[in-house]
């Protein structure tokens, strides 16, 4: 069987929402009068941290699918204001979303414990800085959310195989500056972070053998698995990647925009970028290329992400092990295309039937655990009723 990146169909009901005259779909999908339709129609769950579950409209997979949004569309009117990344959600909520993370997680192993059968995976993106400033509907969109999803690996092998040179097919070993430029500098500096659970993993063990993905990006197994998955720990971890990612990003661009800049403030480790970075000649020389082609290049200039941008990713791989990875977001990727599929959605109301009922009552199981947990309350809506005894 040949192996790269799959496209795959996936119908849906089609949405019964009225776009608002003059607002463009992805200026309104993210504002508060969406979010309430998003609760009535498809919300499975919230809590008072503003933590809301909620079955997929848009689905990457009848099989399993579910988000957990942080909506503060009523509680910080100013979008650019709101949290978009875990290290910017309050300590509480935090510890919610990850207690919430750990059972949705293990939830899904149980359900589908076969990785022959099942590619299982839970990720997150930063919504901040993923378009470029000047498109329409960029303060809309800035509500952090992740992804729960299951893809079964025999649809998969059927499927069509994408174009691998799609440039939504993003990822480290493609077209990542951080990978093509300073492949050395960037492992380098992740290696000096304080980890313990996580250990890094090479290329063959963390790529699905079927799509041949993640490419290039740095990964690190979860050593003891679920176990380590139910930690404090391990979600400590899981942020320490993350900081340290964006430290590499903030630092990287900060020399881009300003030659010889200083550290930026408030990074999460001084030491490593003053030491790995600042005095790096490859991650010096390669932010000159950038600036370089900033100034001359106008549009190249405009798809710059200045901020911050990326796909953080805990999946299953073909073993069973369970990786993570985390992705410069350049150009706008699906958080599926890092695994390598793509997915093409459909709108087509009998077809999304014919899975509805499977798919719903395993959004309702996974719920009453949460519910169980003291995670939230069960909101009813026209597909499904509330509040369970």
């Amino acid at each position: 069987m040949a192996t790269g990146p799959r496209e795959i169909t996936i119908p849906y009901r089609p949405i019964p929402l009225d776009v608002p005259e003059g607002m463009k779909p992805n200026e309104f999908f993210n504002s508060t009068e969406n979010l309430n339709d998003l609760v009535h129609n498809n919300g499975l769950l919230q809590n008072s941290e503003n933590l809301l579950l909620y079955r997929k409209a848009l689905g990457h997979s009848n099989v399993f699918d579910a988000s957990i949004i942080y909506n503060t569309s009523k509680i910080i009117l100013d979008p650019l204001g709101r949290p978009v990344r875990r290290t910017q959600v309050p300590d509480n909520v935090r510890n919610v979303w990850n207690r919430m993370n750990q059972i949705l997680i293990d939830y899904m192993q149980e359900i589908f414990p076969d990785p022959d059968s099942h590619l299982i995976l839970c990720g997150e993106a930063s919504l901040d800085a993923t378009w470029p400033l000047s498109s329409a509907g960029v303060p809309s969109i800035r509500m952090l959310h992740n992804h729960f999803i299951v893809f079964d690996k025999q649809q998969l092998s059927e499927a069509k195989l994408a174009d691998p040179l799609s440039p939504d097919l993003t990822d480290g070993g493609q077209h990542s500056l951080f990978e093509n430029y300073m492949h050395d500098v960037y492992r380098a500096f992740f290696d000096t972070l304080d980890l313990t659970i996580l250990q890094p993993a090479a290329a063959h063990d963390s790529q699905i053998k079927l799509t041949g993905y993640p490419q290039g990006l740095p990964c690190w197994e979860i050593t003891g698995g679920m176990d380590s998955i139910k930690q404090v720990s391990f979600w400590n971890e899981y942020d320490i990647i993350l900081k340290g990612f964006i430290d590499f990003y903030r630092a990287f661009f900060c020399q881009v925009s300003t030659r010889n800049a200083p550290i930026p403030e408030n990074v999460n480790f001084p030491q490593q970028v003053t030491e790995k970075l600042l005095f790096n000649n490859e991650f010096l020389g390669t932010a000159k290329i950038v600036r370089d082609q900033c100034i001359k290049n106008a549009k190249y200039a405009n798809l710059i992400s200045w901020q911050p941008a990326f796909k953080q990713l805990i999946y299953r791989n073909d073993a069973g092990k369970w990786i993570v990875t985390i992705s410069q977001n350049s150009i706008g990727n699906a958080i599926t295309e890092l695994l390598g599929v793509v997915v093409k959605r459909s709108p087509d109301a009998v077809a999304y039937q014919q899975t509805e009922s499977q798919l719903v009552e395993k959004l309702l199981e996974v719920r009453q655990r949460l519910v169980n947990a003291d995670l939230g309350d069960a909101i009813a809506t026209e597909y499904w009723p509330g509040t369970q005894p």
